[in-house]
């Protein structure tokens, strides 16, 4: 039977005193800003630990890219490999090619289509989306509330890559809360995706603009995507404080933006936490220890109200 596992029990859950020698990390693209922390965590993790050590390599946003880096890790005889996947709907052959060499494998921050029917020696580390953009949705739609546009708002929504659960369930996030009675006030003008990208956004934001359409809200799915939305806007003159702007992540640069009184709200997604456990599950599944096979750590809100509890946590 699947189990999914809360954070409150992630440490005693994946508590383990064999170490594995050597872990094969796959990441779907080393030039993104949190993908850095979440990569950072597992080296550092591993740096403080005796006989264990990480090869760690850049799938460059390449689905076949990656499926020979898995290939690769198997072949090199490593005990586990740890995959942060460039395209979620392409996970079954990673799944495929790890339990065909019985080398344990762990999915980590995107969840796999397959996620449901990984084999024993699998598991999935993440937080669940299905908080993300609800939390950042749902937090807009107050501030416009406050604002008193509560008989009429509109609103951007900037999606991440498509291929992406997260980008897909962040962005069904939106469309349920503004669907709850509390928030159908707001009107989507327009979606579209930048690729979790701030130049993509930058330059998506920029066409909206030109069409001089009136919006109070811009909601992205990422942080890097509201940064890119905001160097827009302020190159085009806009008064940030006439627009309520939210992402995902509470990365350093959008905290840094939130501070400044750019961007409105992100949600905290825990990168070094999920690198690390995403670390310890594949080495206890190295040494054939039984781990649940699904680890959420939860998000966290994040608004100029509470933001110095987060300005060192990613």
């Amino acid at each position: 039977m699947k189990k999914t596992l809360m954070a409150a029990g992630l440490a005693s859950m994946l508590s383990t005193t064999a170490m594995a020698e050597n872990i094969g990390v796959s990441m779907a693209l080393f030039d993104d800003n949190f993908l850095t922390v979440l990569r950072n965590g597992i080296q550092e993790m591993a740096d403080g630990m005796d006989g264990v050590d990480v090869q760690i390599e850049d799938a460059q946003n390449d689905v076949a890219r990656q499926l020979d880096q898995i290939n690769n890790f198997v072949a090199s005889g490593v005990d586990a490999i740890i995959v942060n996947p460039v395209d979620t709907s392409a996970t079954q052959a990673m799944t495929d090619a790890a339990a065909a060499a019985g080398v344990p494998l762990v999915f980590v921050n995107r969840q796999p289509v397959n996620v449901d029917t990984l084999p024993d020696n699998q598991a999935f580390v993440a937080s669940n989306e299905i908080e993300s953009g609800t939390l950042e949705t749902f937090e807009i739609c107050k501030m416009l509330r406050a604002q008193g546009l509560g008989g009429g708002a509109k609103a951007y929504v900037m999606m991440g890559e498509l291929s992406n659960q997260a980008a897909v369930q962040r962005t069904k996030d939106v469309e349920d809360i503004l669907g709850i009675d509390m928030c159908n006030f707001i009107e989507v003008i327009d979606q579209q995706t930048a690729n979790w990208s701030r130049e993509q956004a930058n330059s998506l934001m920029t066409n909206w603009l030109s069409s001089g359409e009136e919006f109070h809200a811009v909601i992205a799915n990422n942080d890097e995507m509201a940064l890119g939305a905001i160097q827009a806007m302020k190159a085009a003159g806009i008064d940030m404080a006439d627009v309520v702007v939210g992402g995902v992540d509470a990365t350093q640069d959008a905290l840094a933006a939130m501070q400044a009184g750019d961007l409105d709200v992100t949600v905290f997604q825990n990168a070094a936490g999920q690198g690390s456990g995403a670390l310890n599950a594949a080495i206890a599944l190295a040494n054939g220890e039984d781990v649940e096979q699904k680890v959420y750590i939860p998000f966290e809100l994040v608004t100029p109200a509470n933001i110095a509890d987060y300005l060192s946590a990613n």
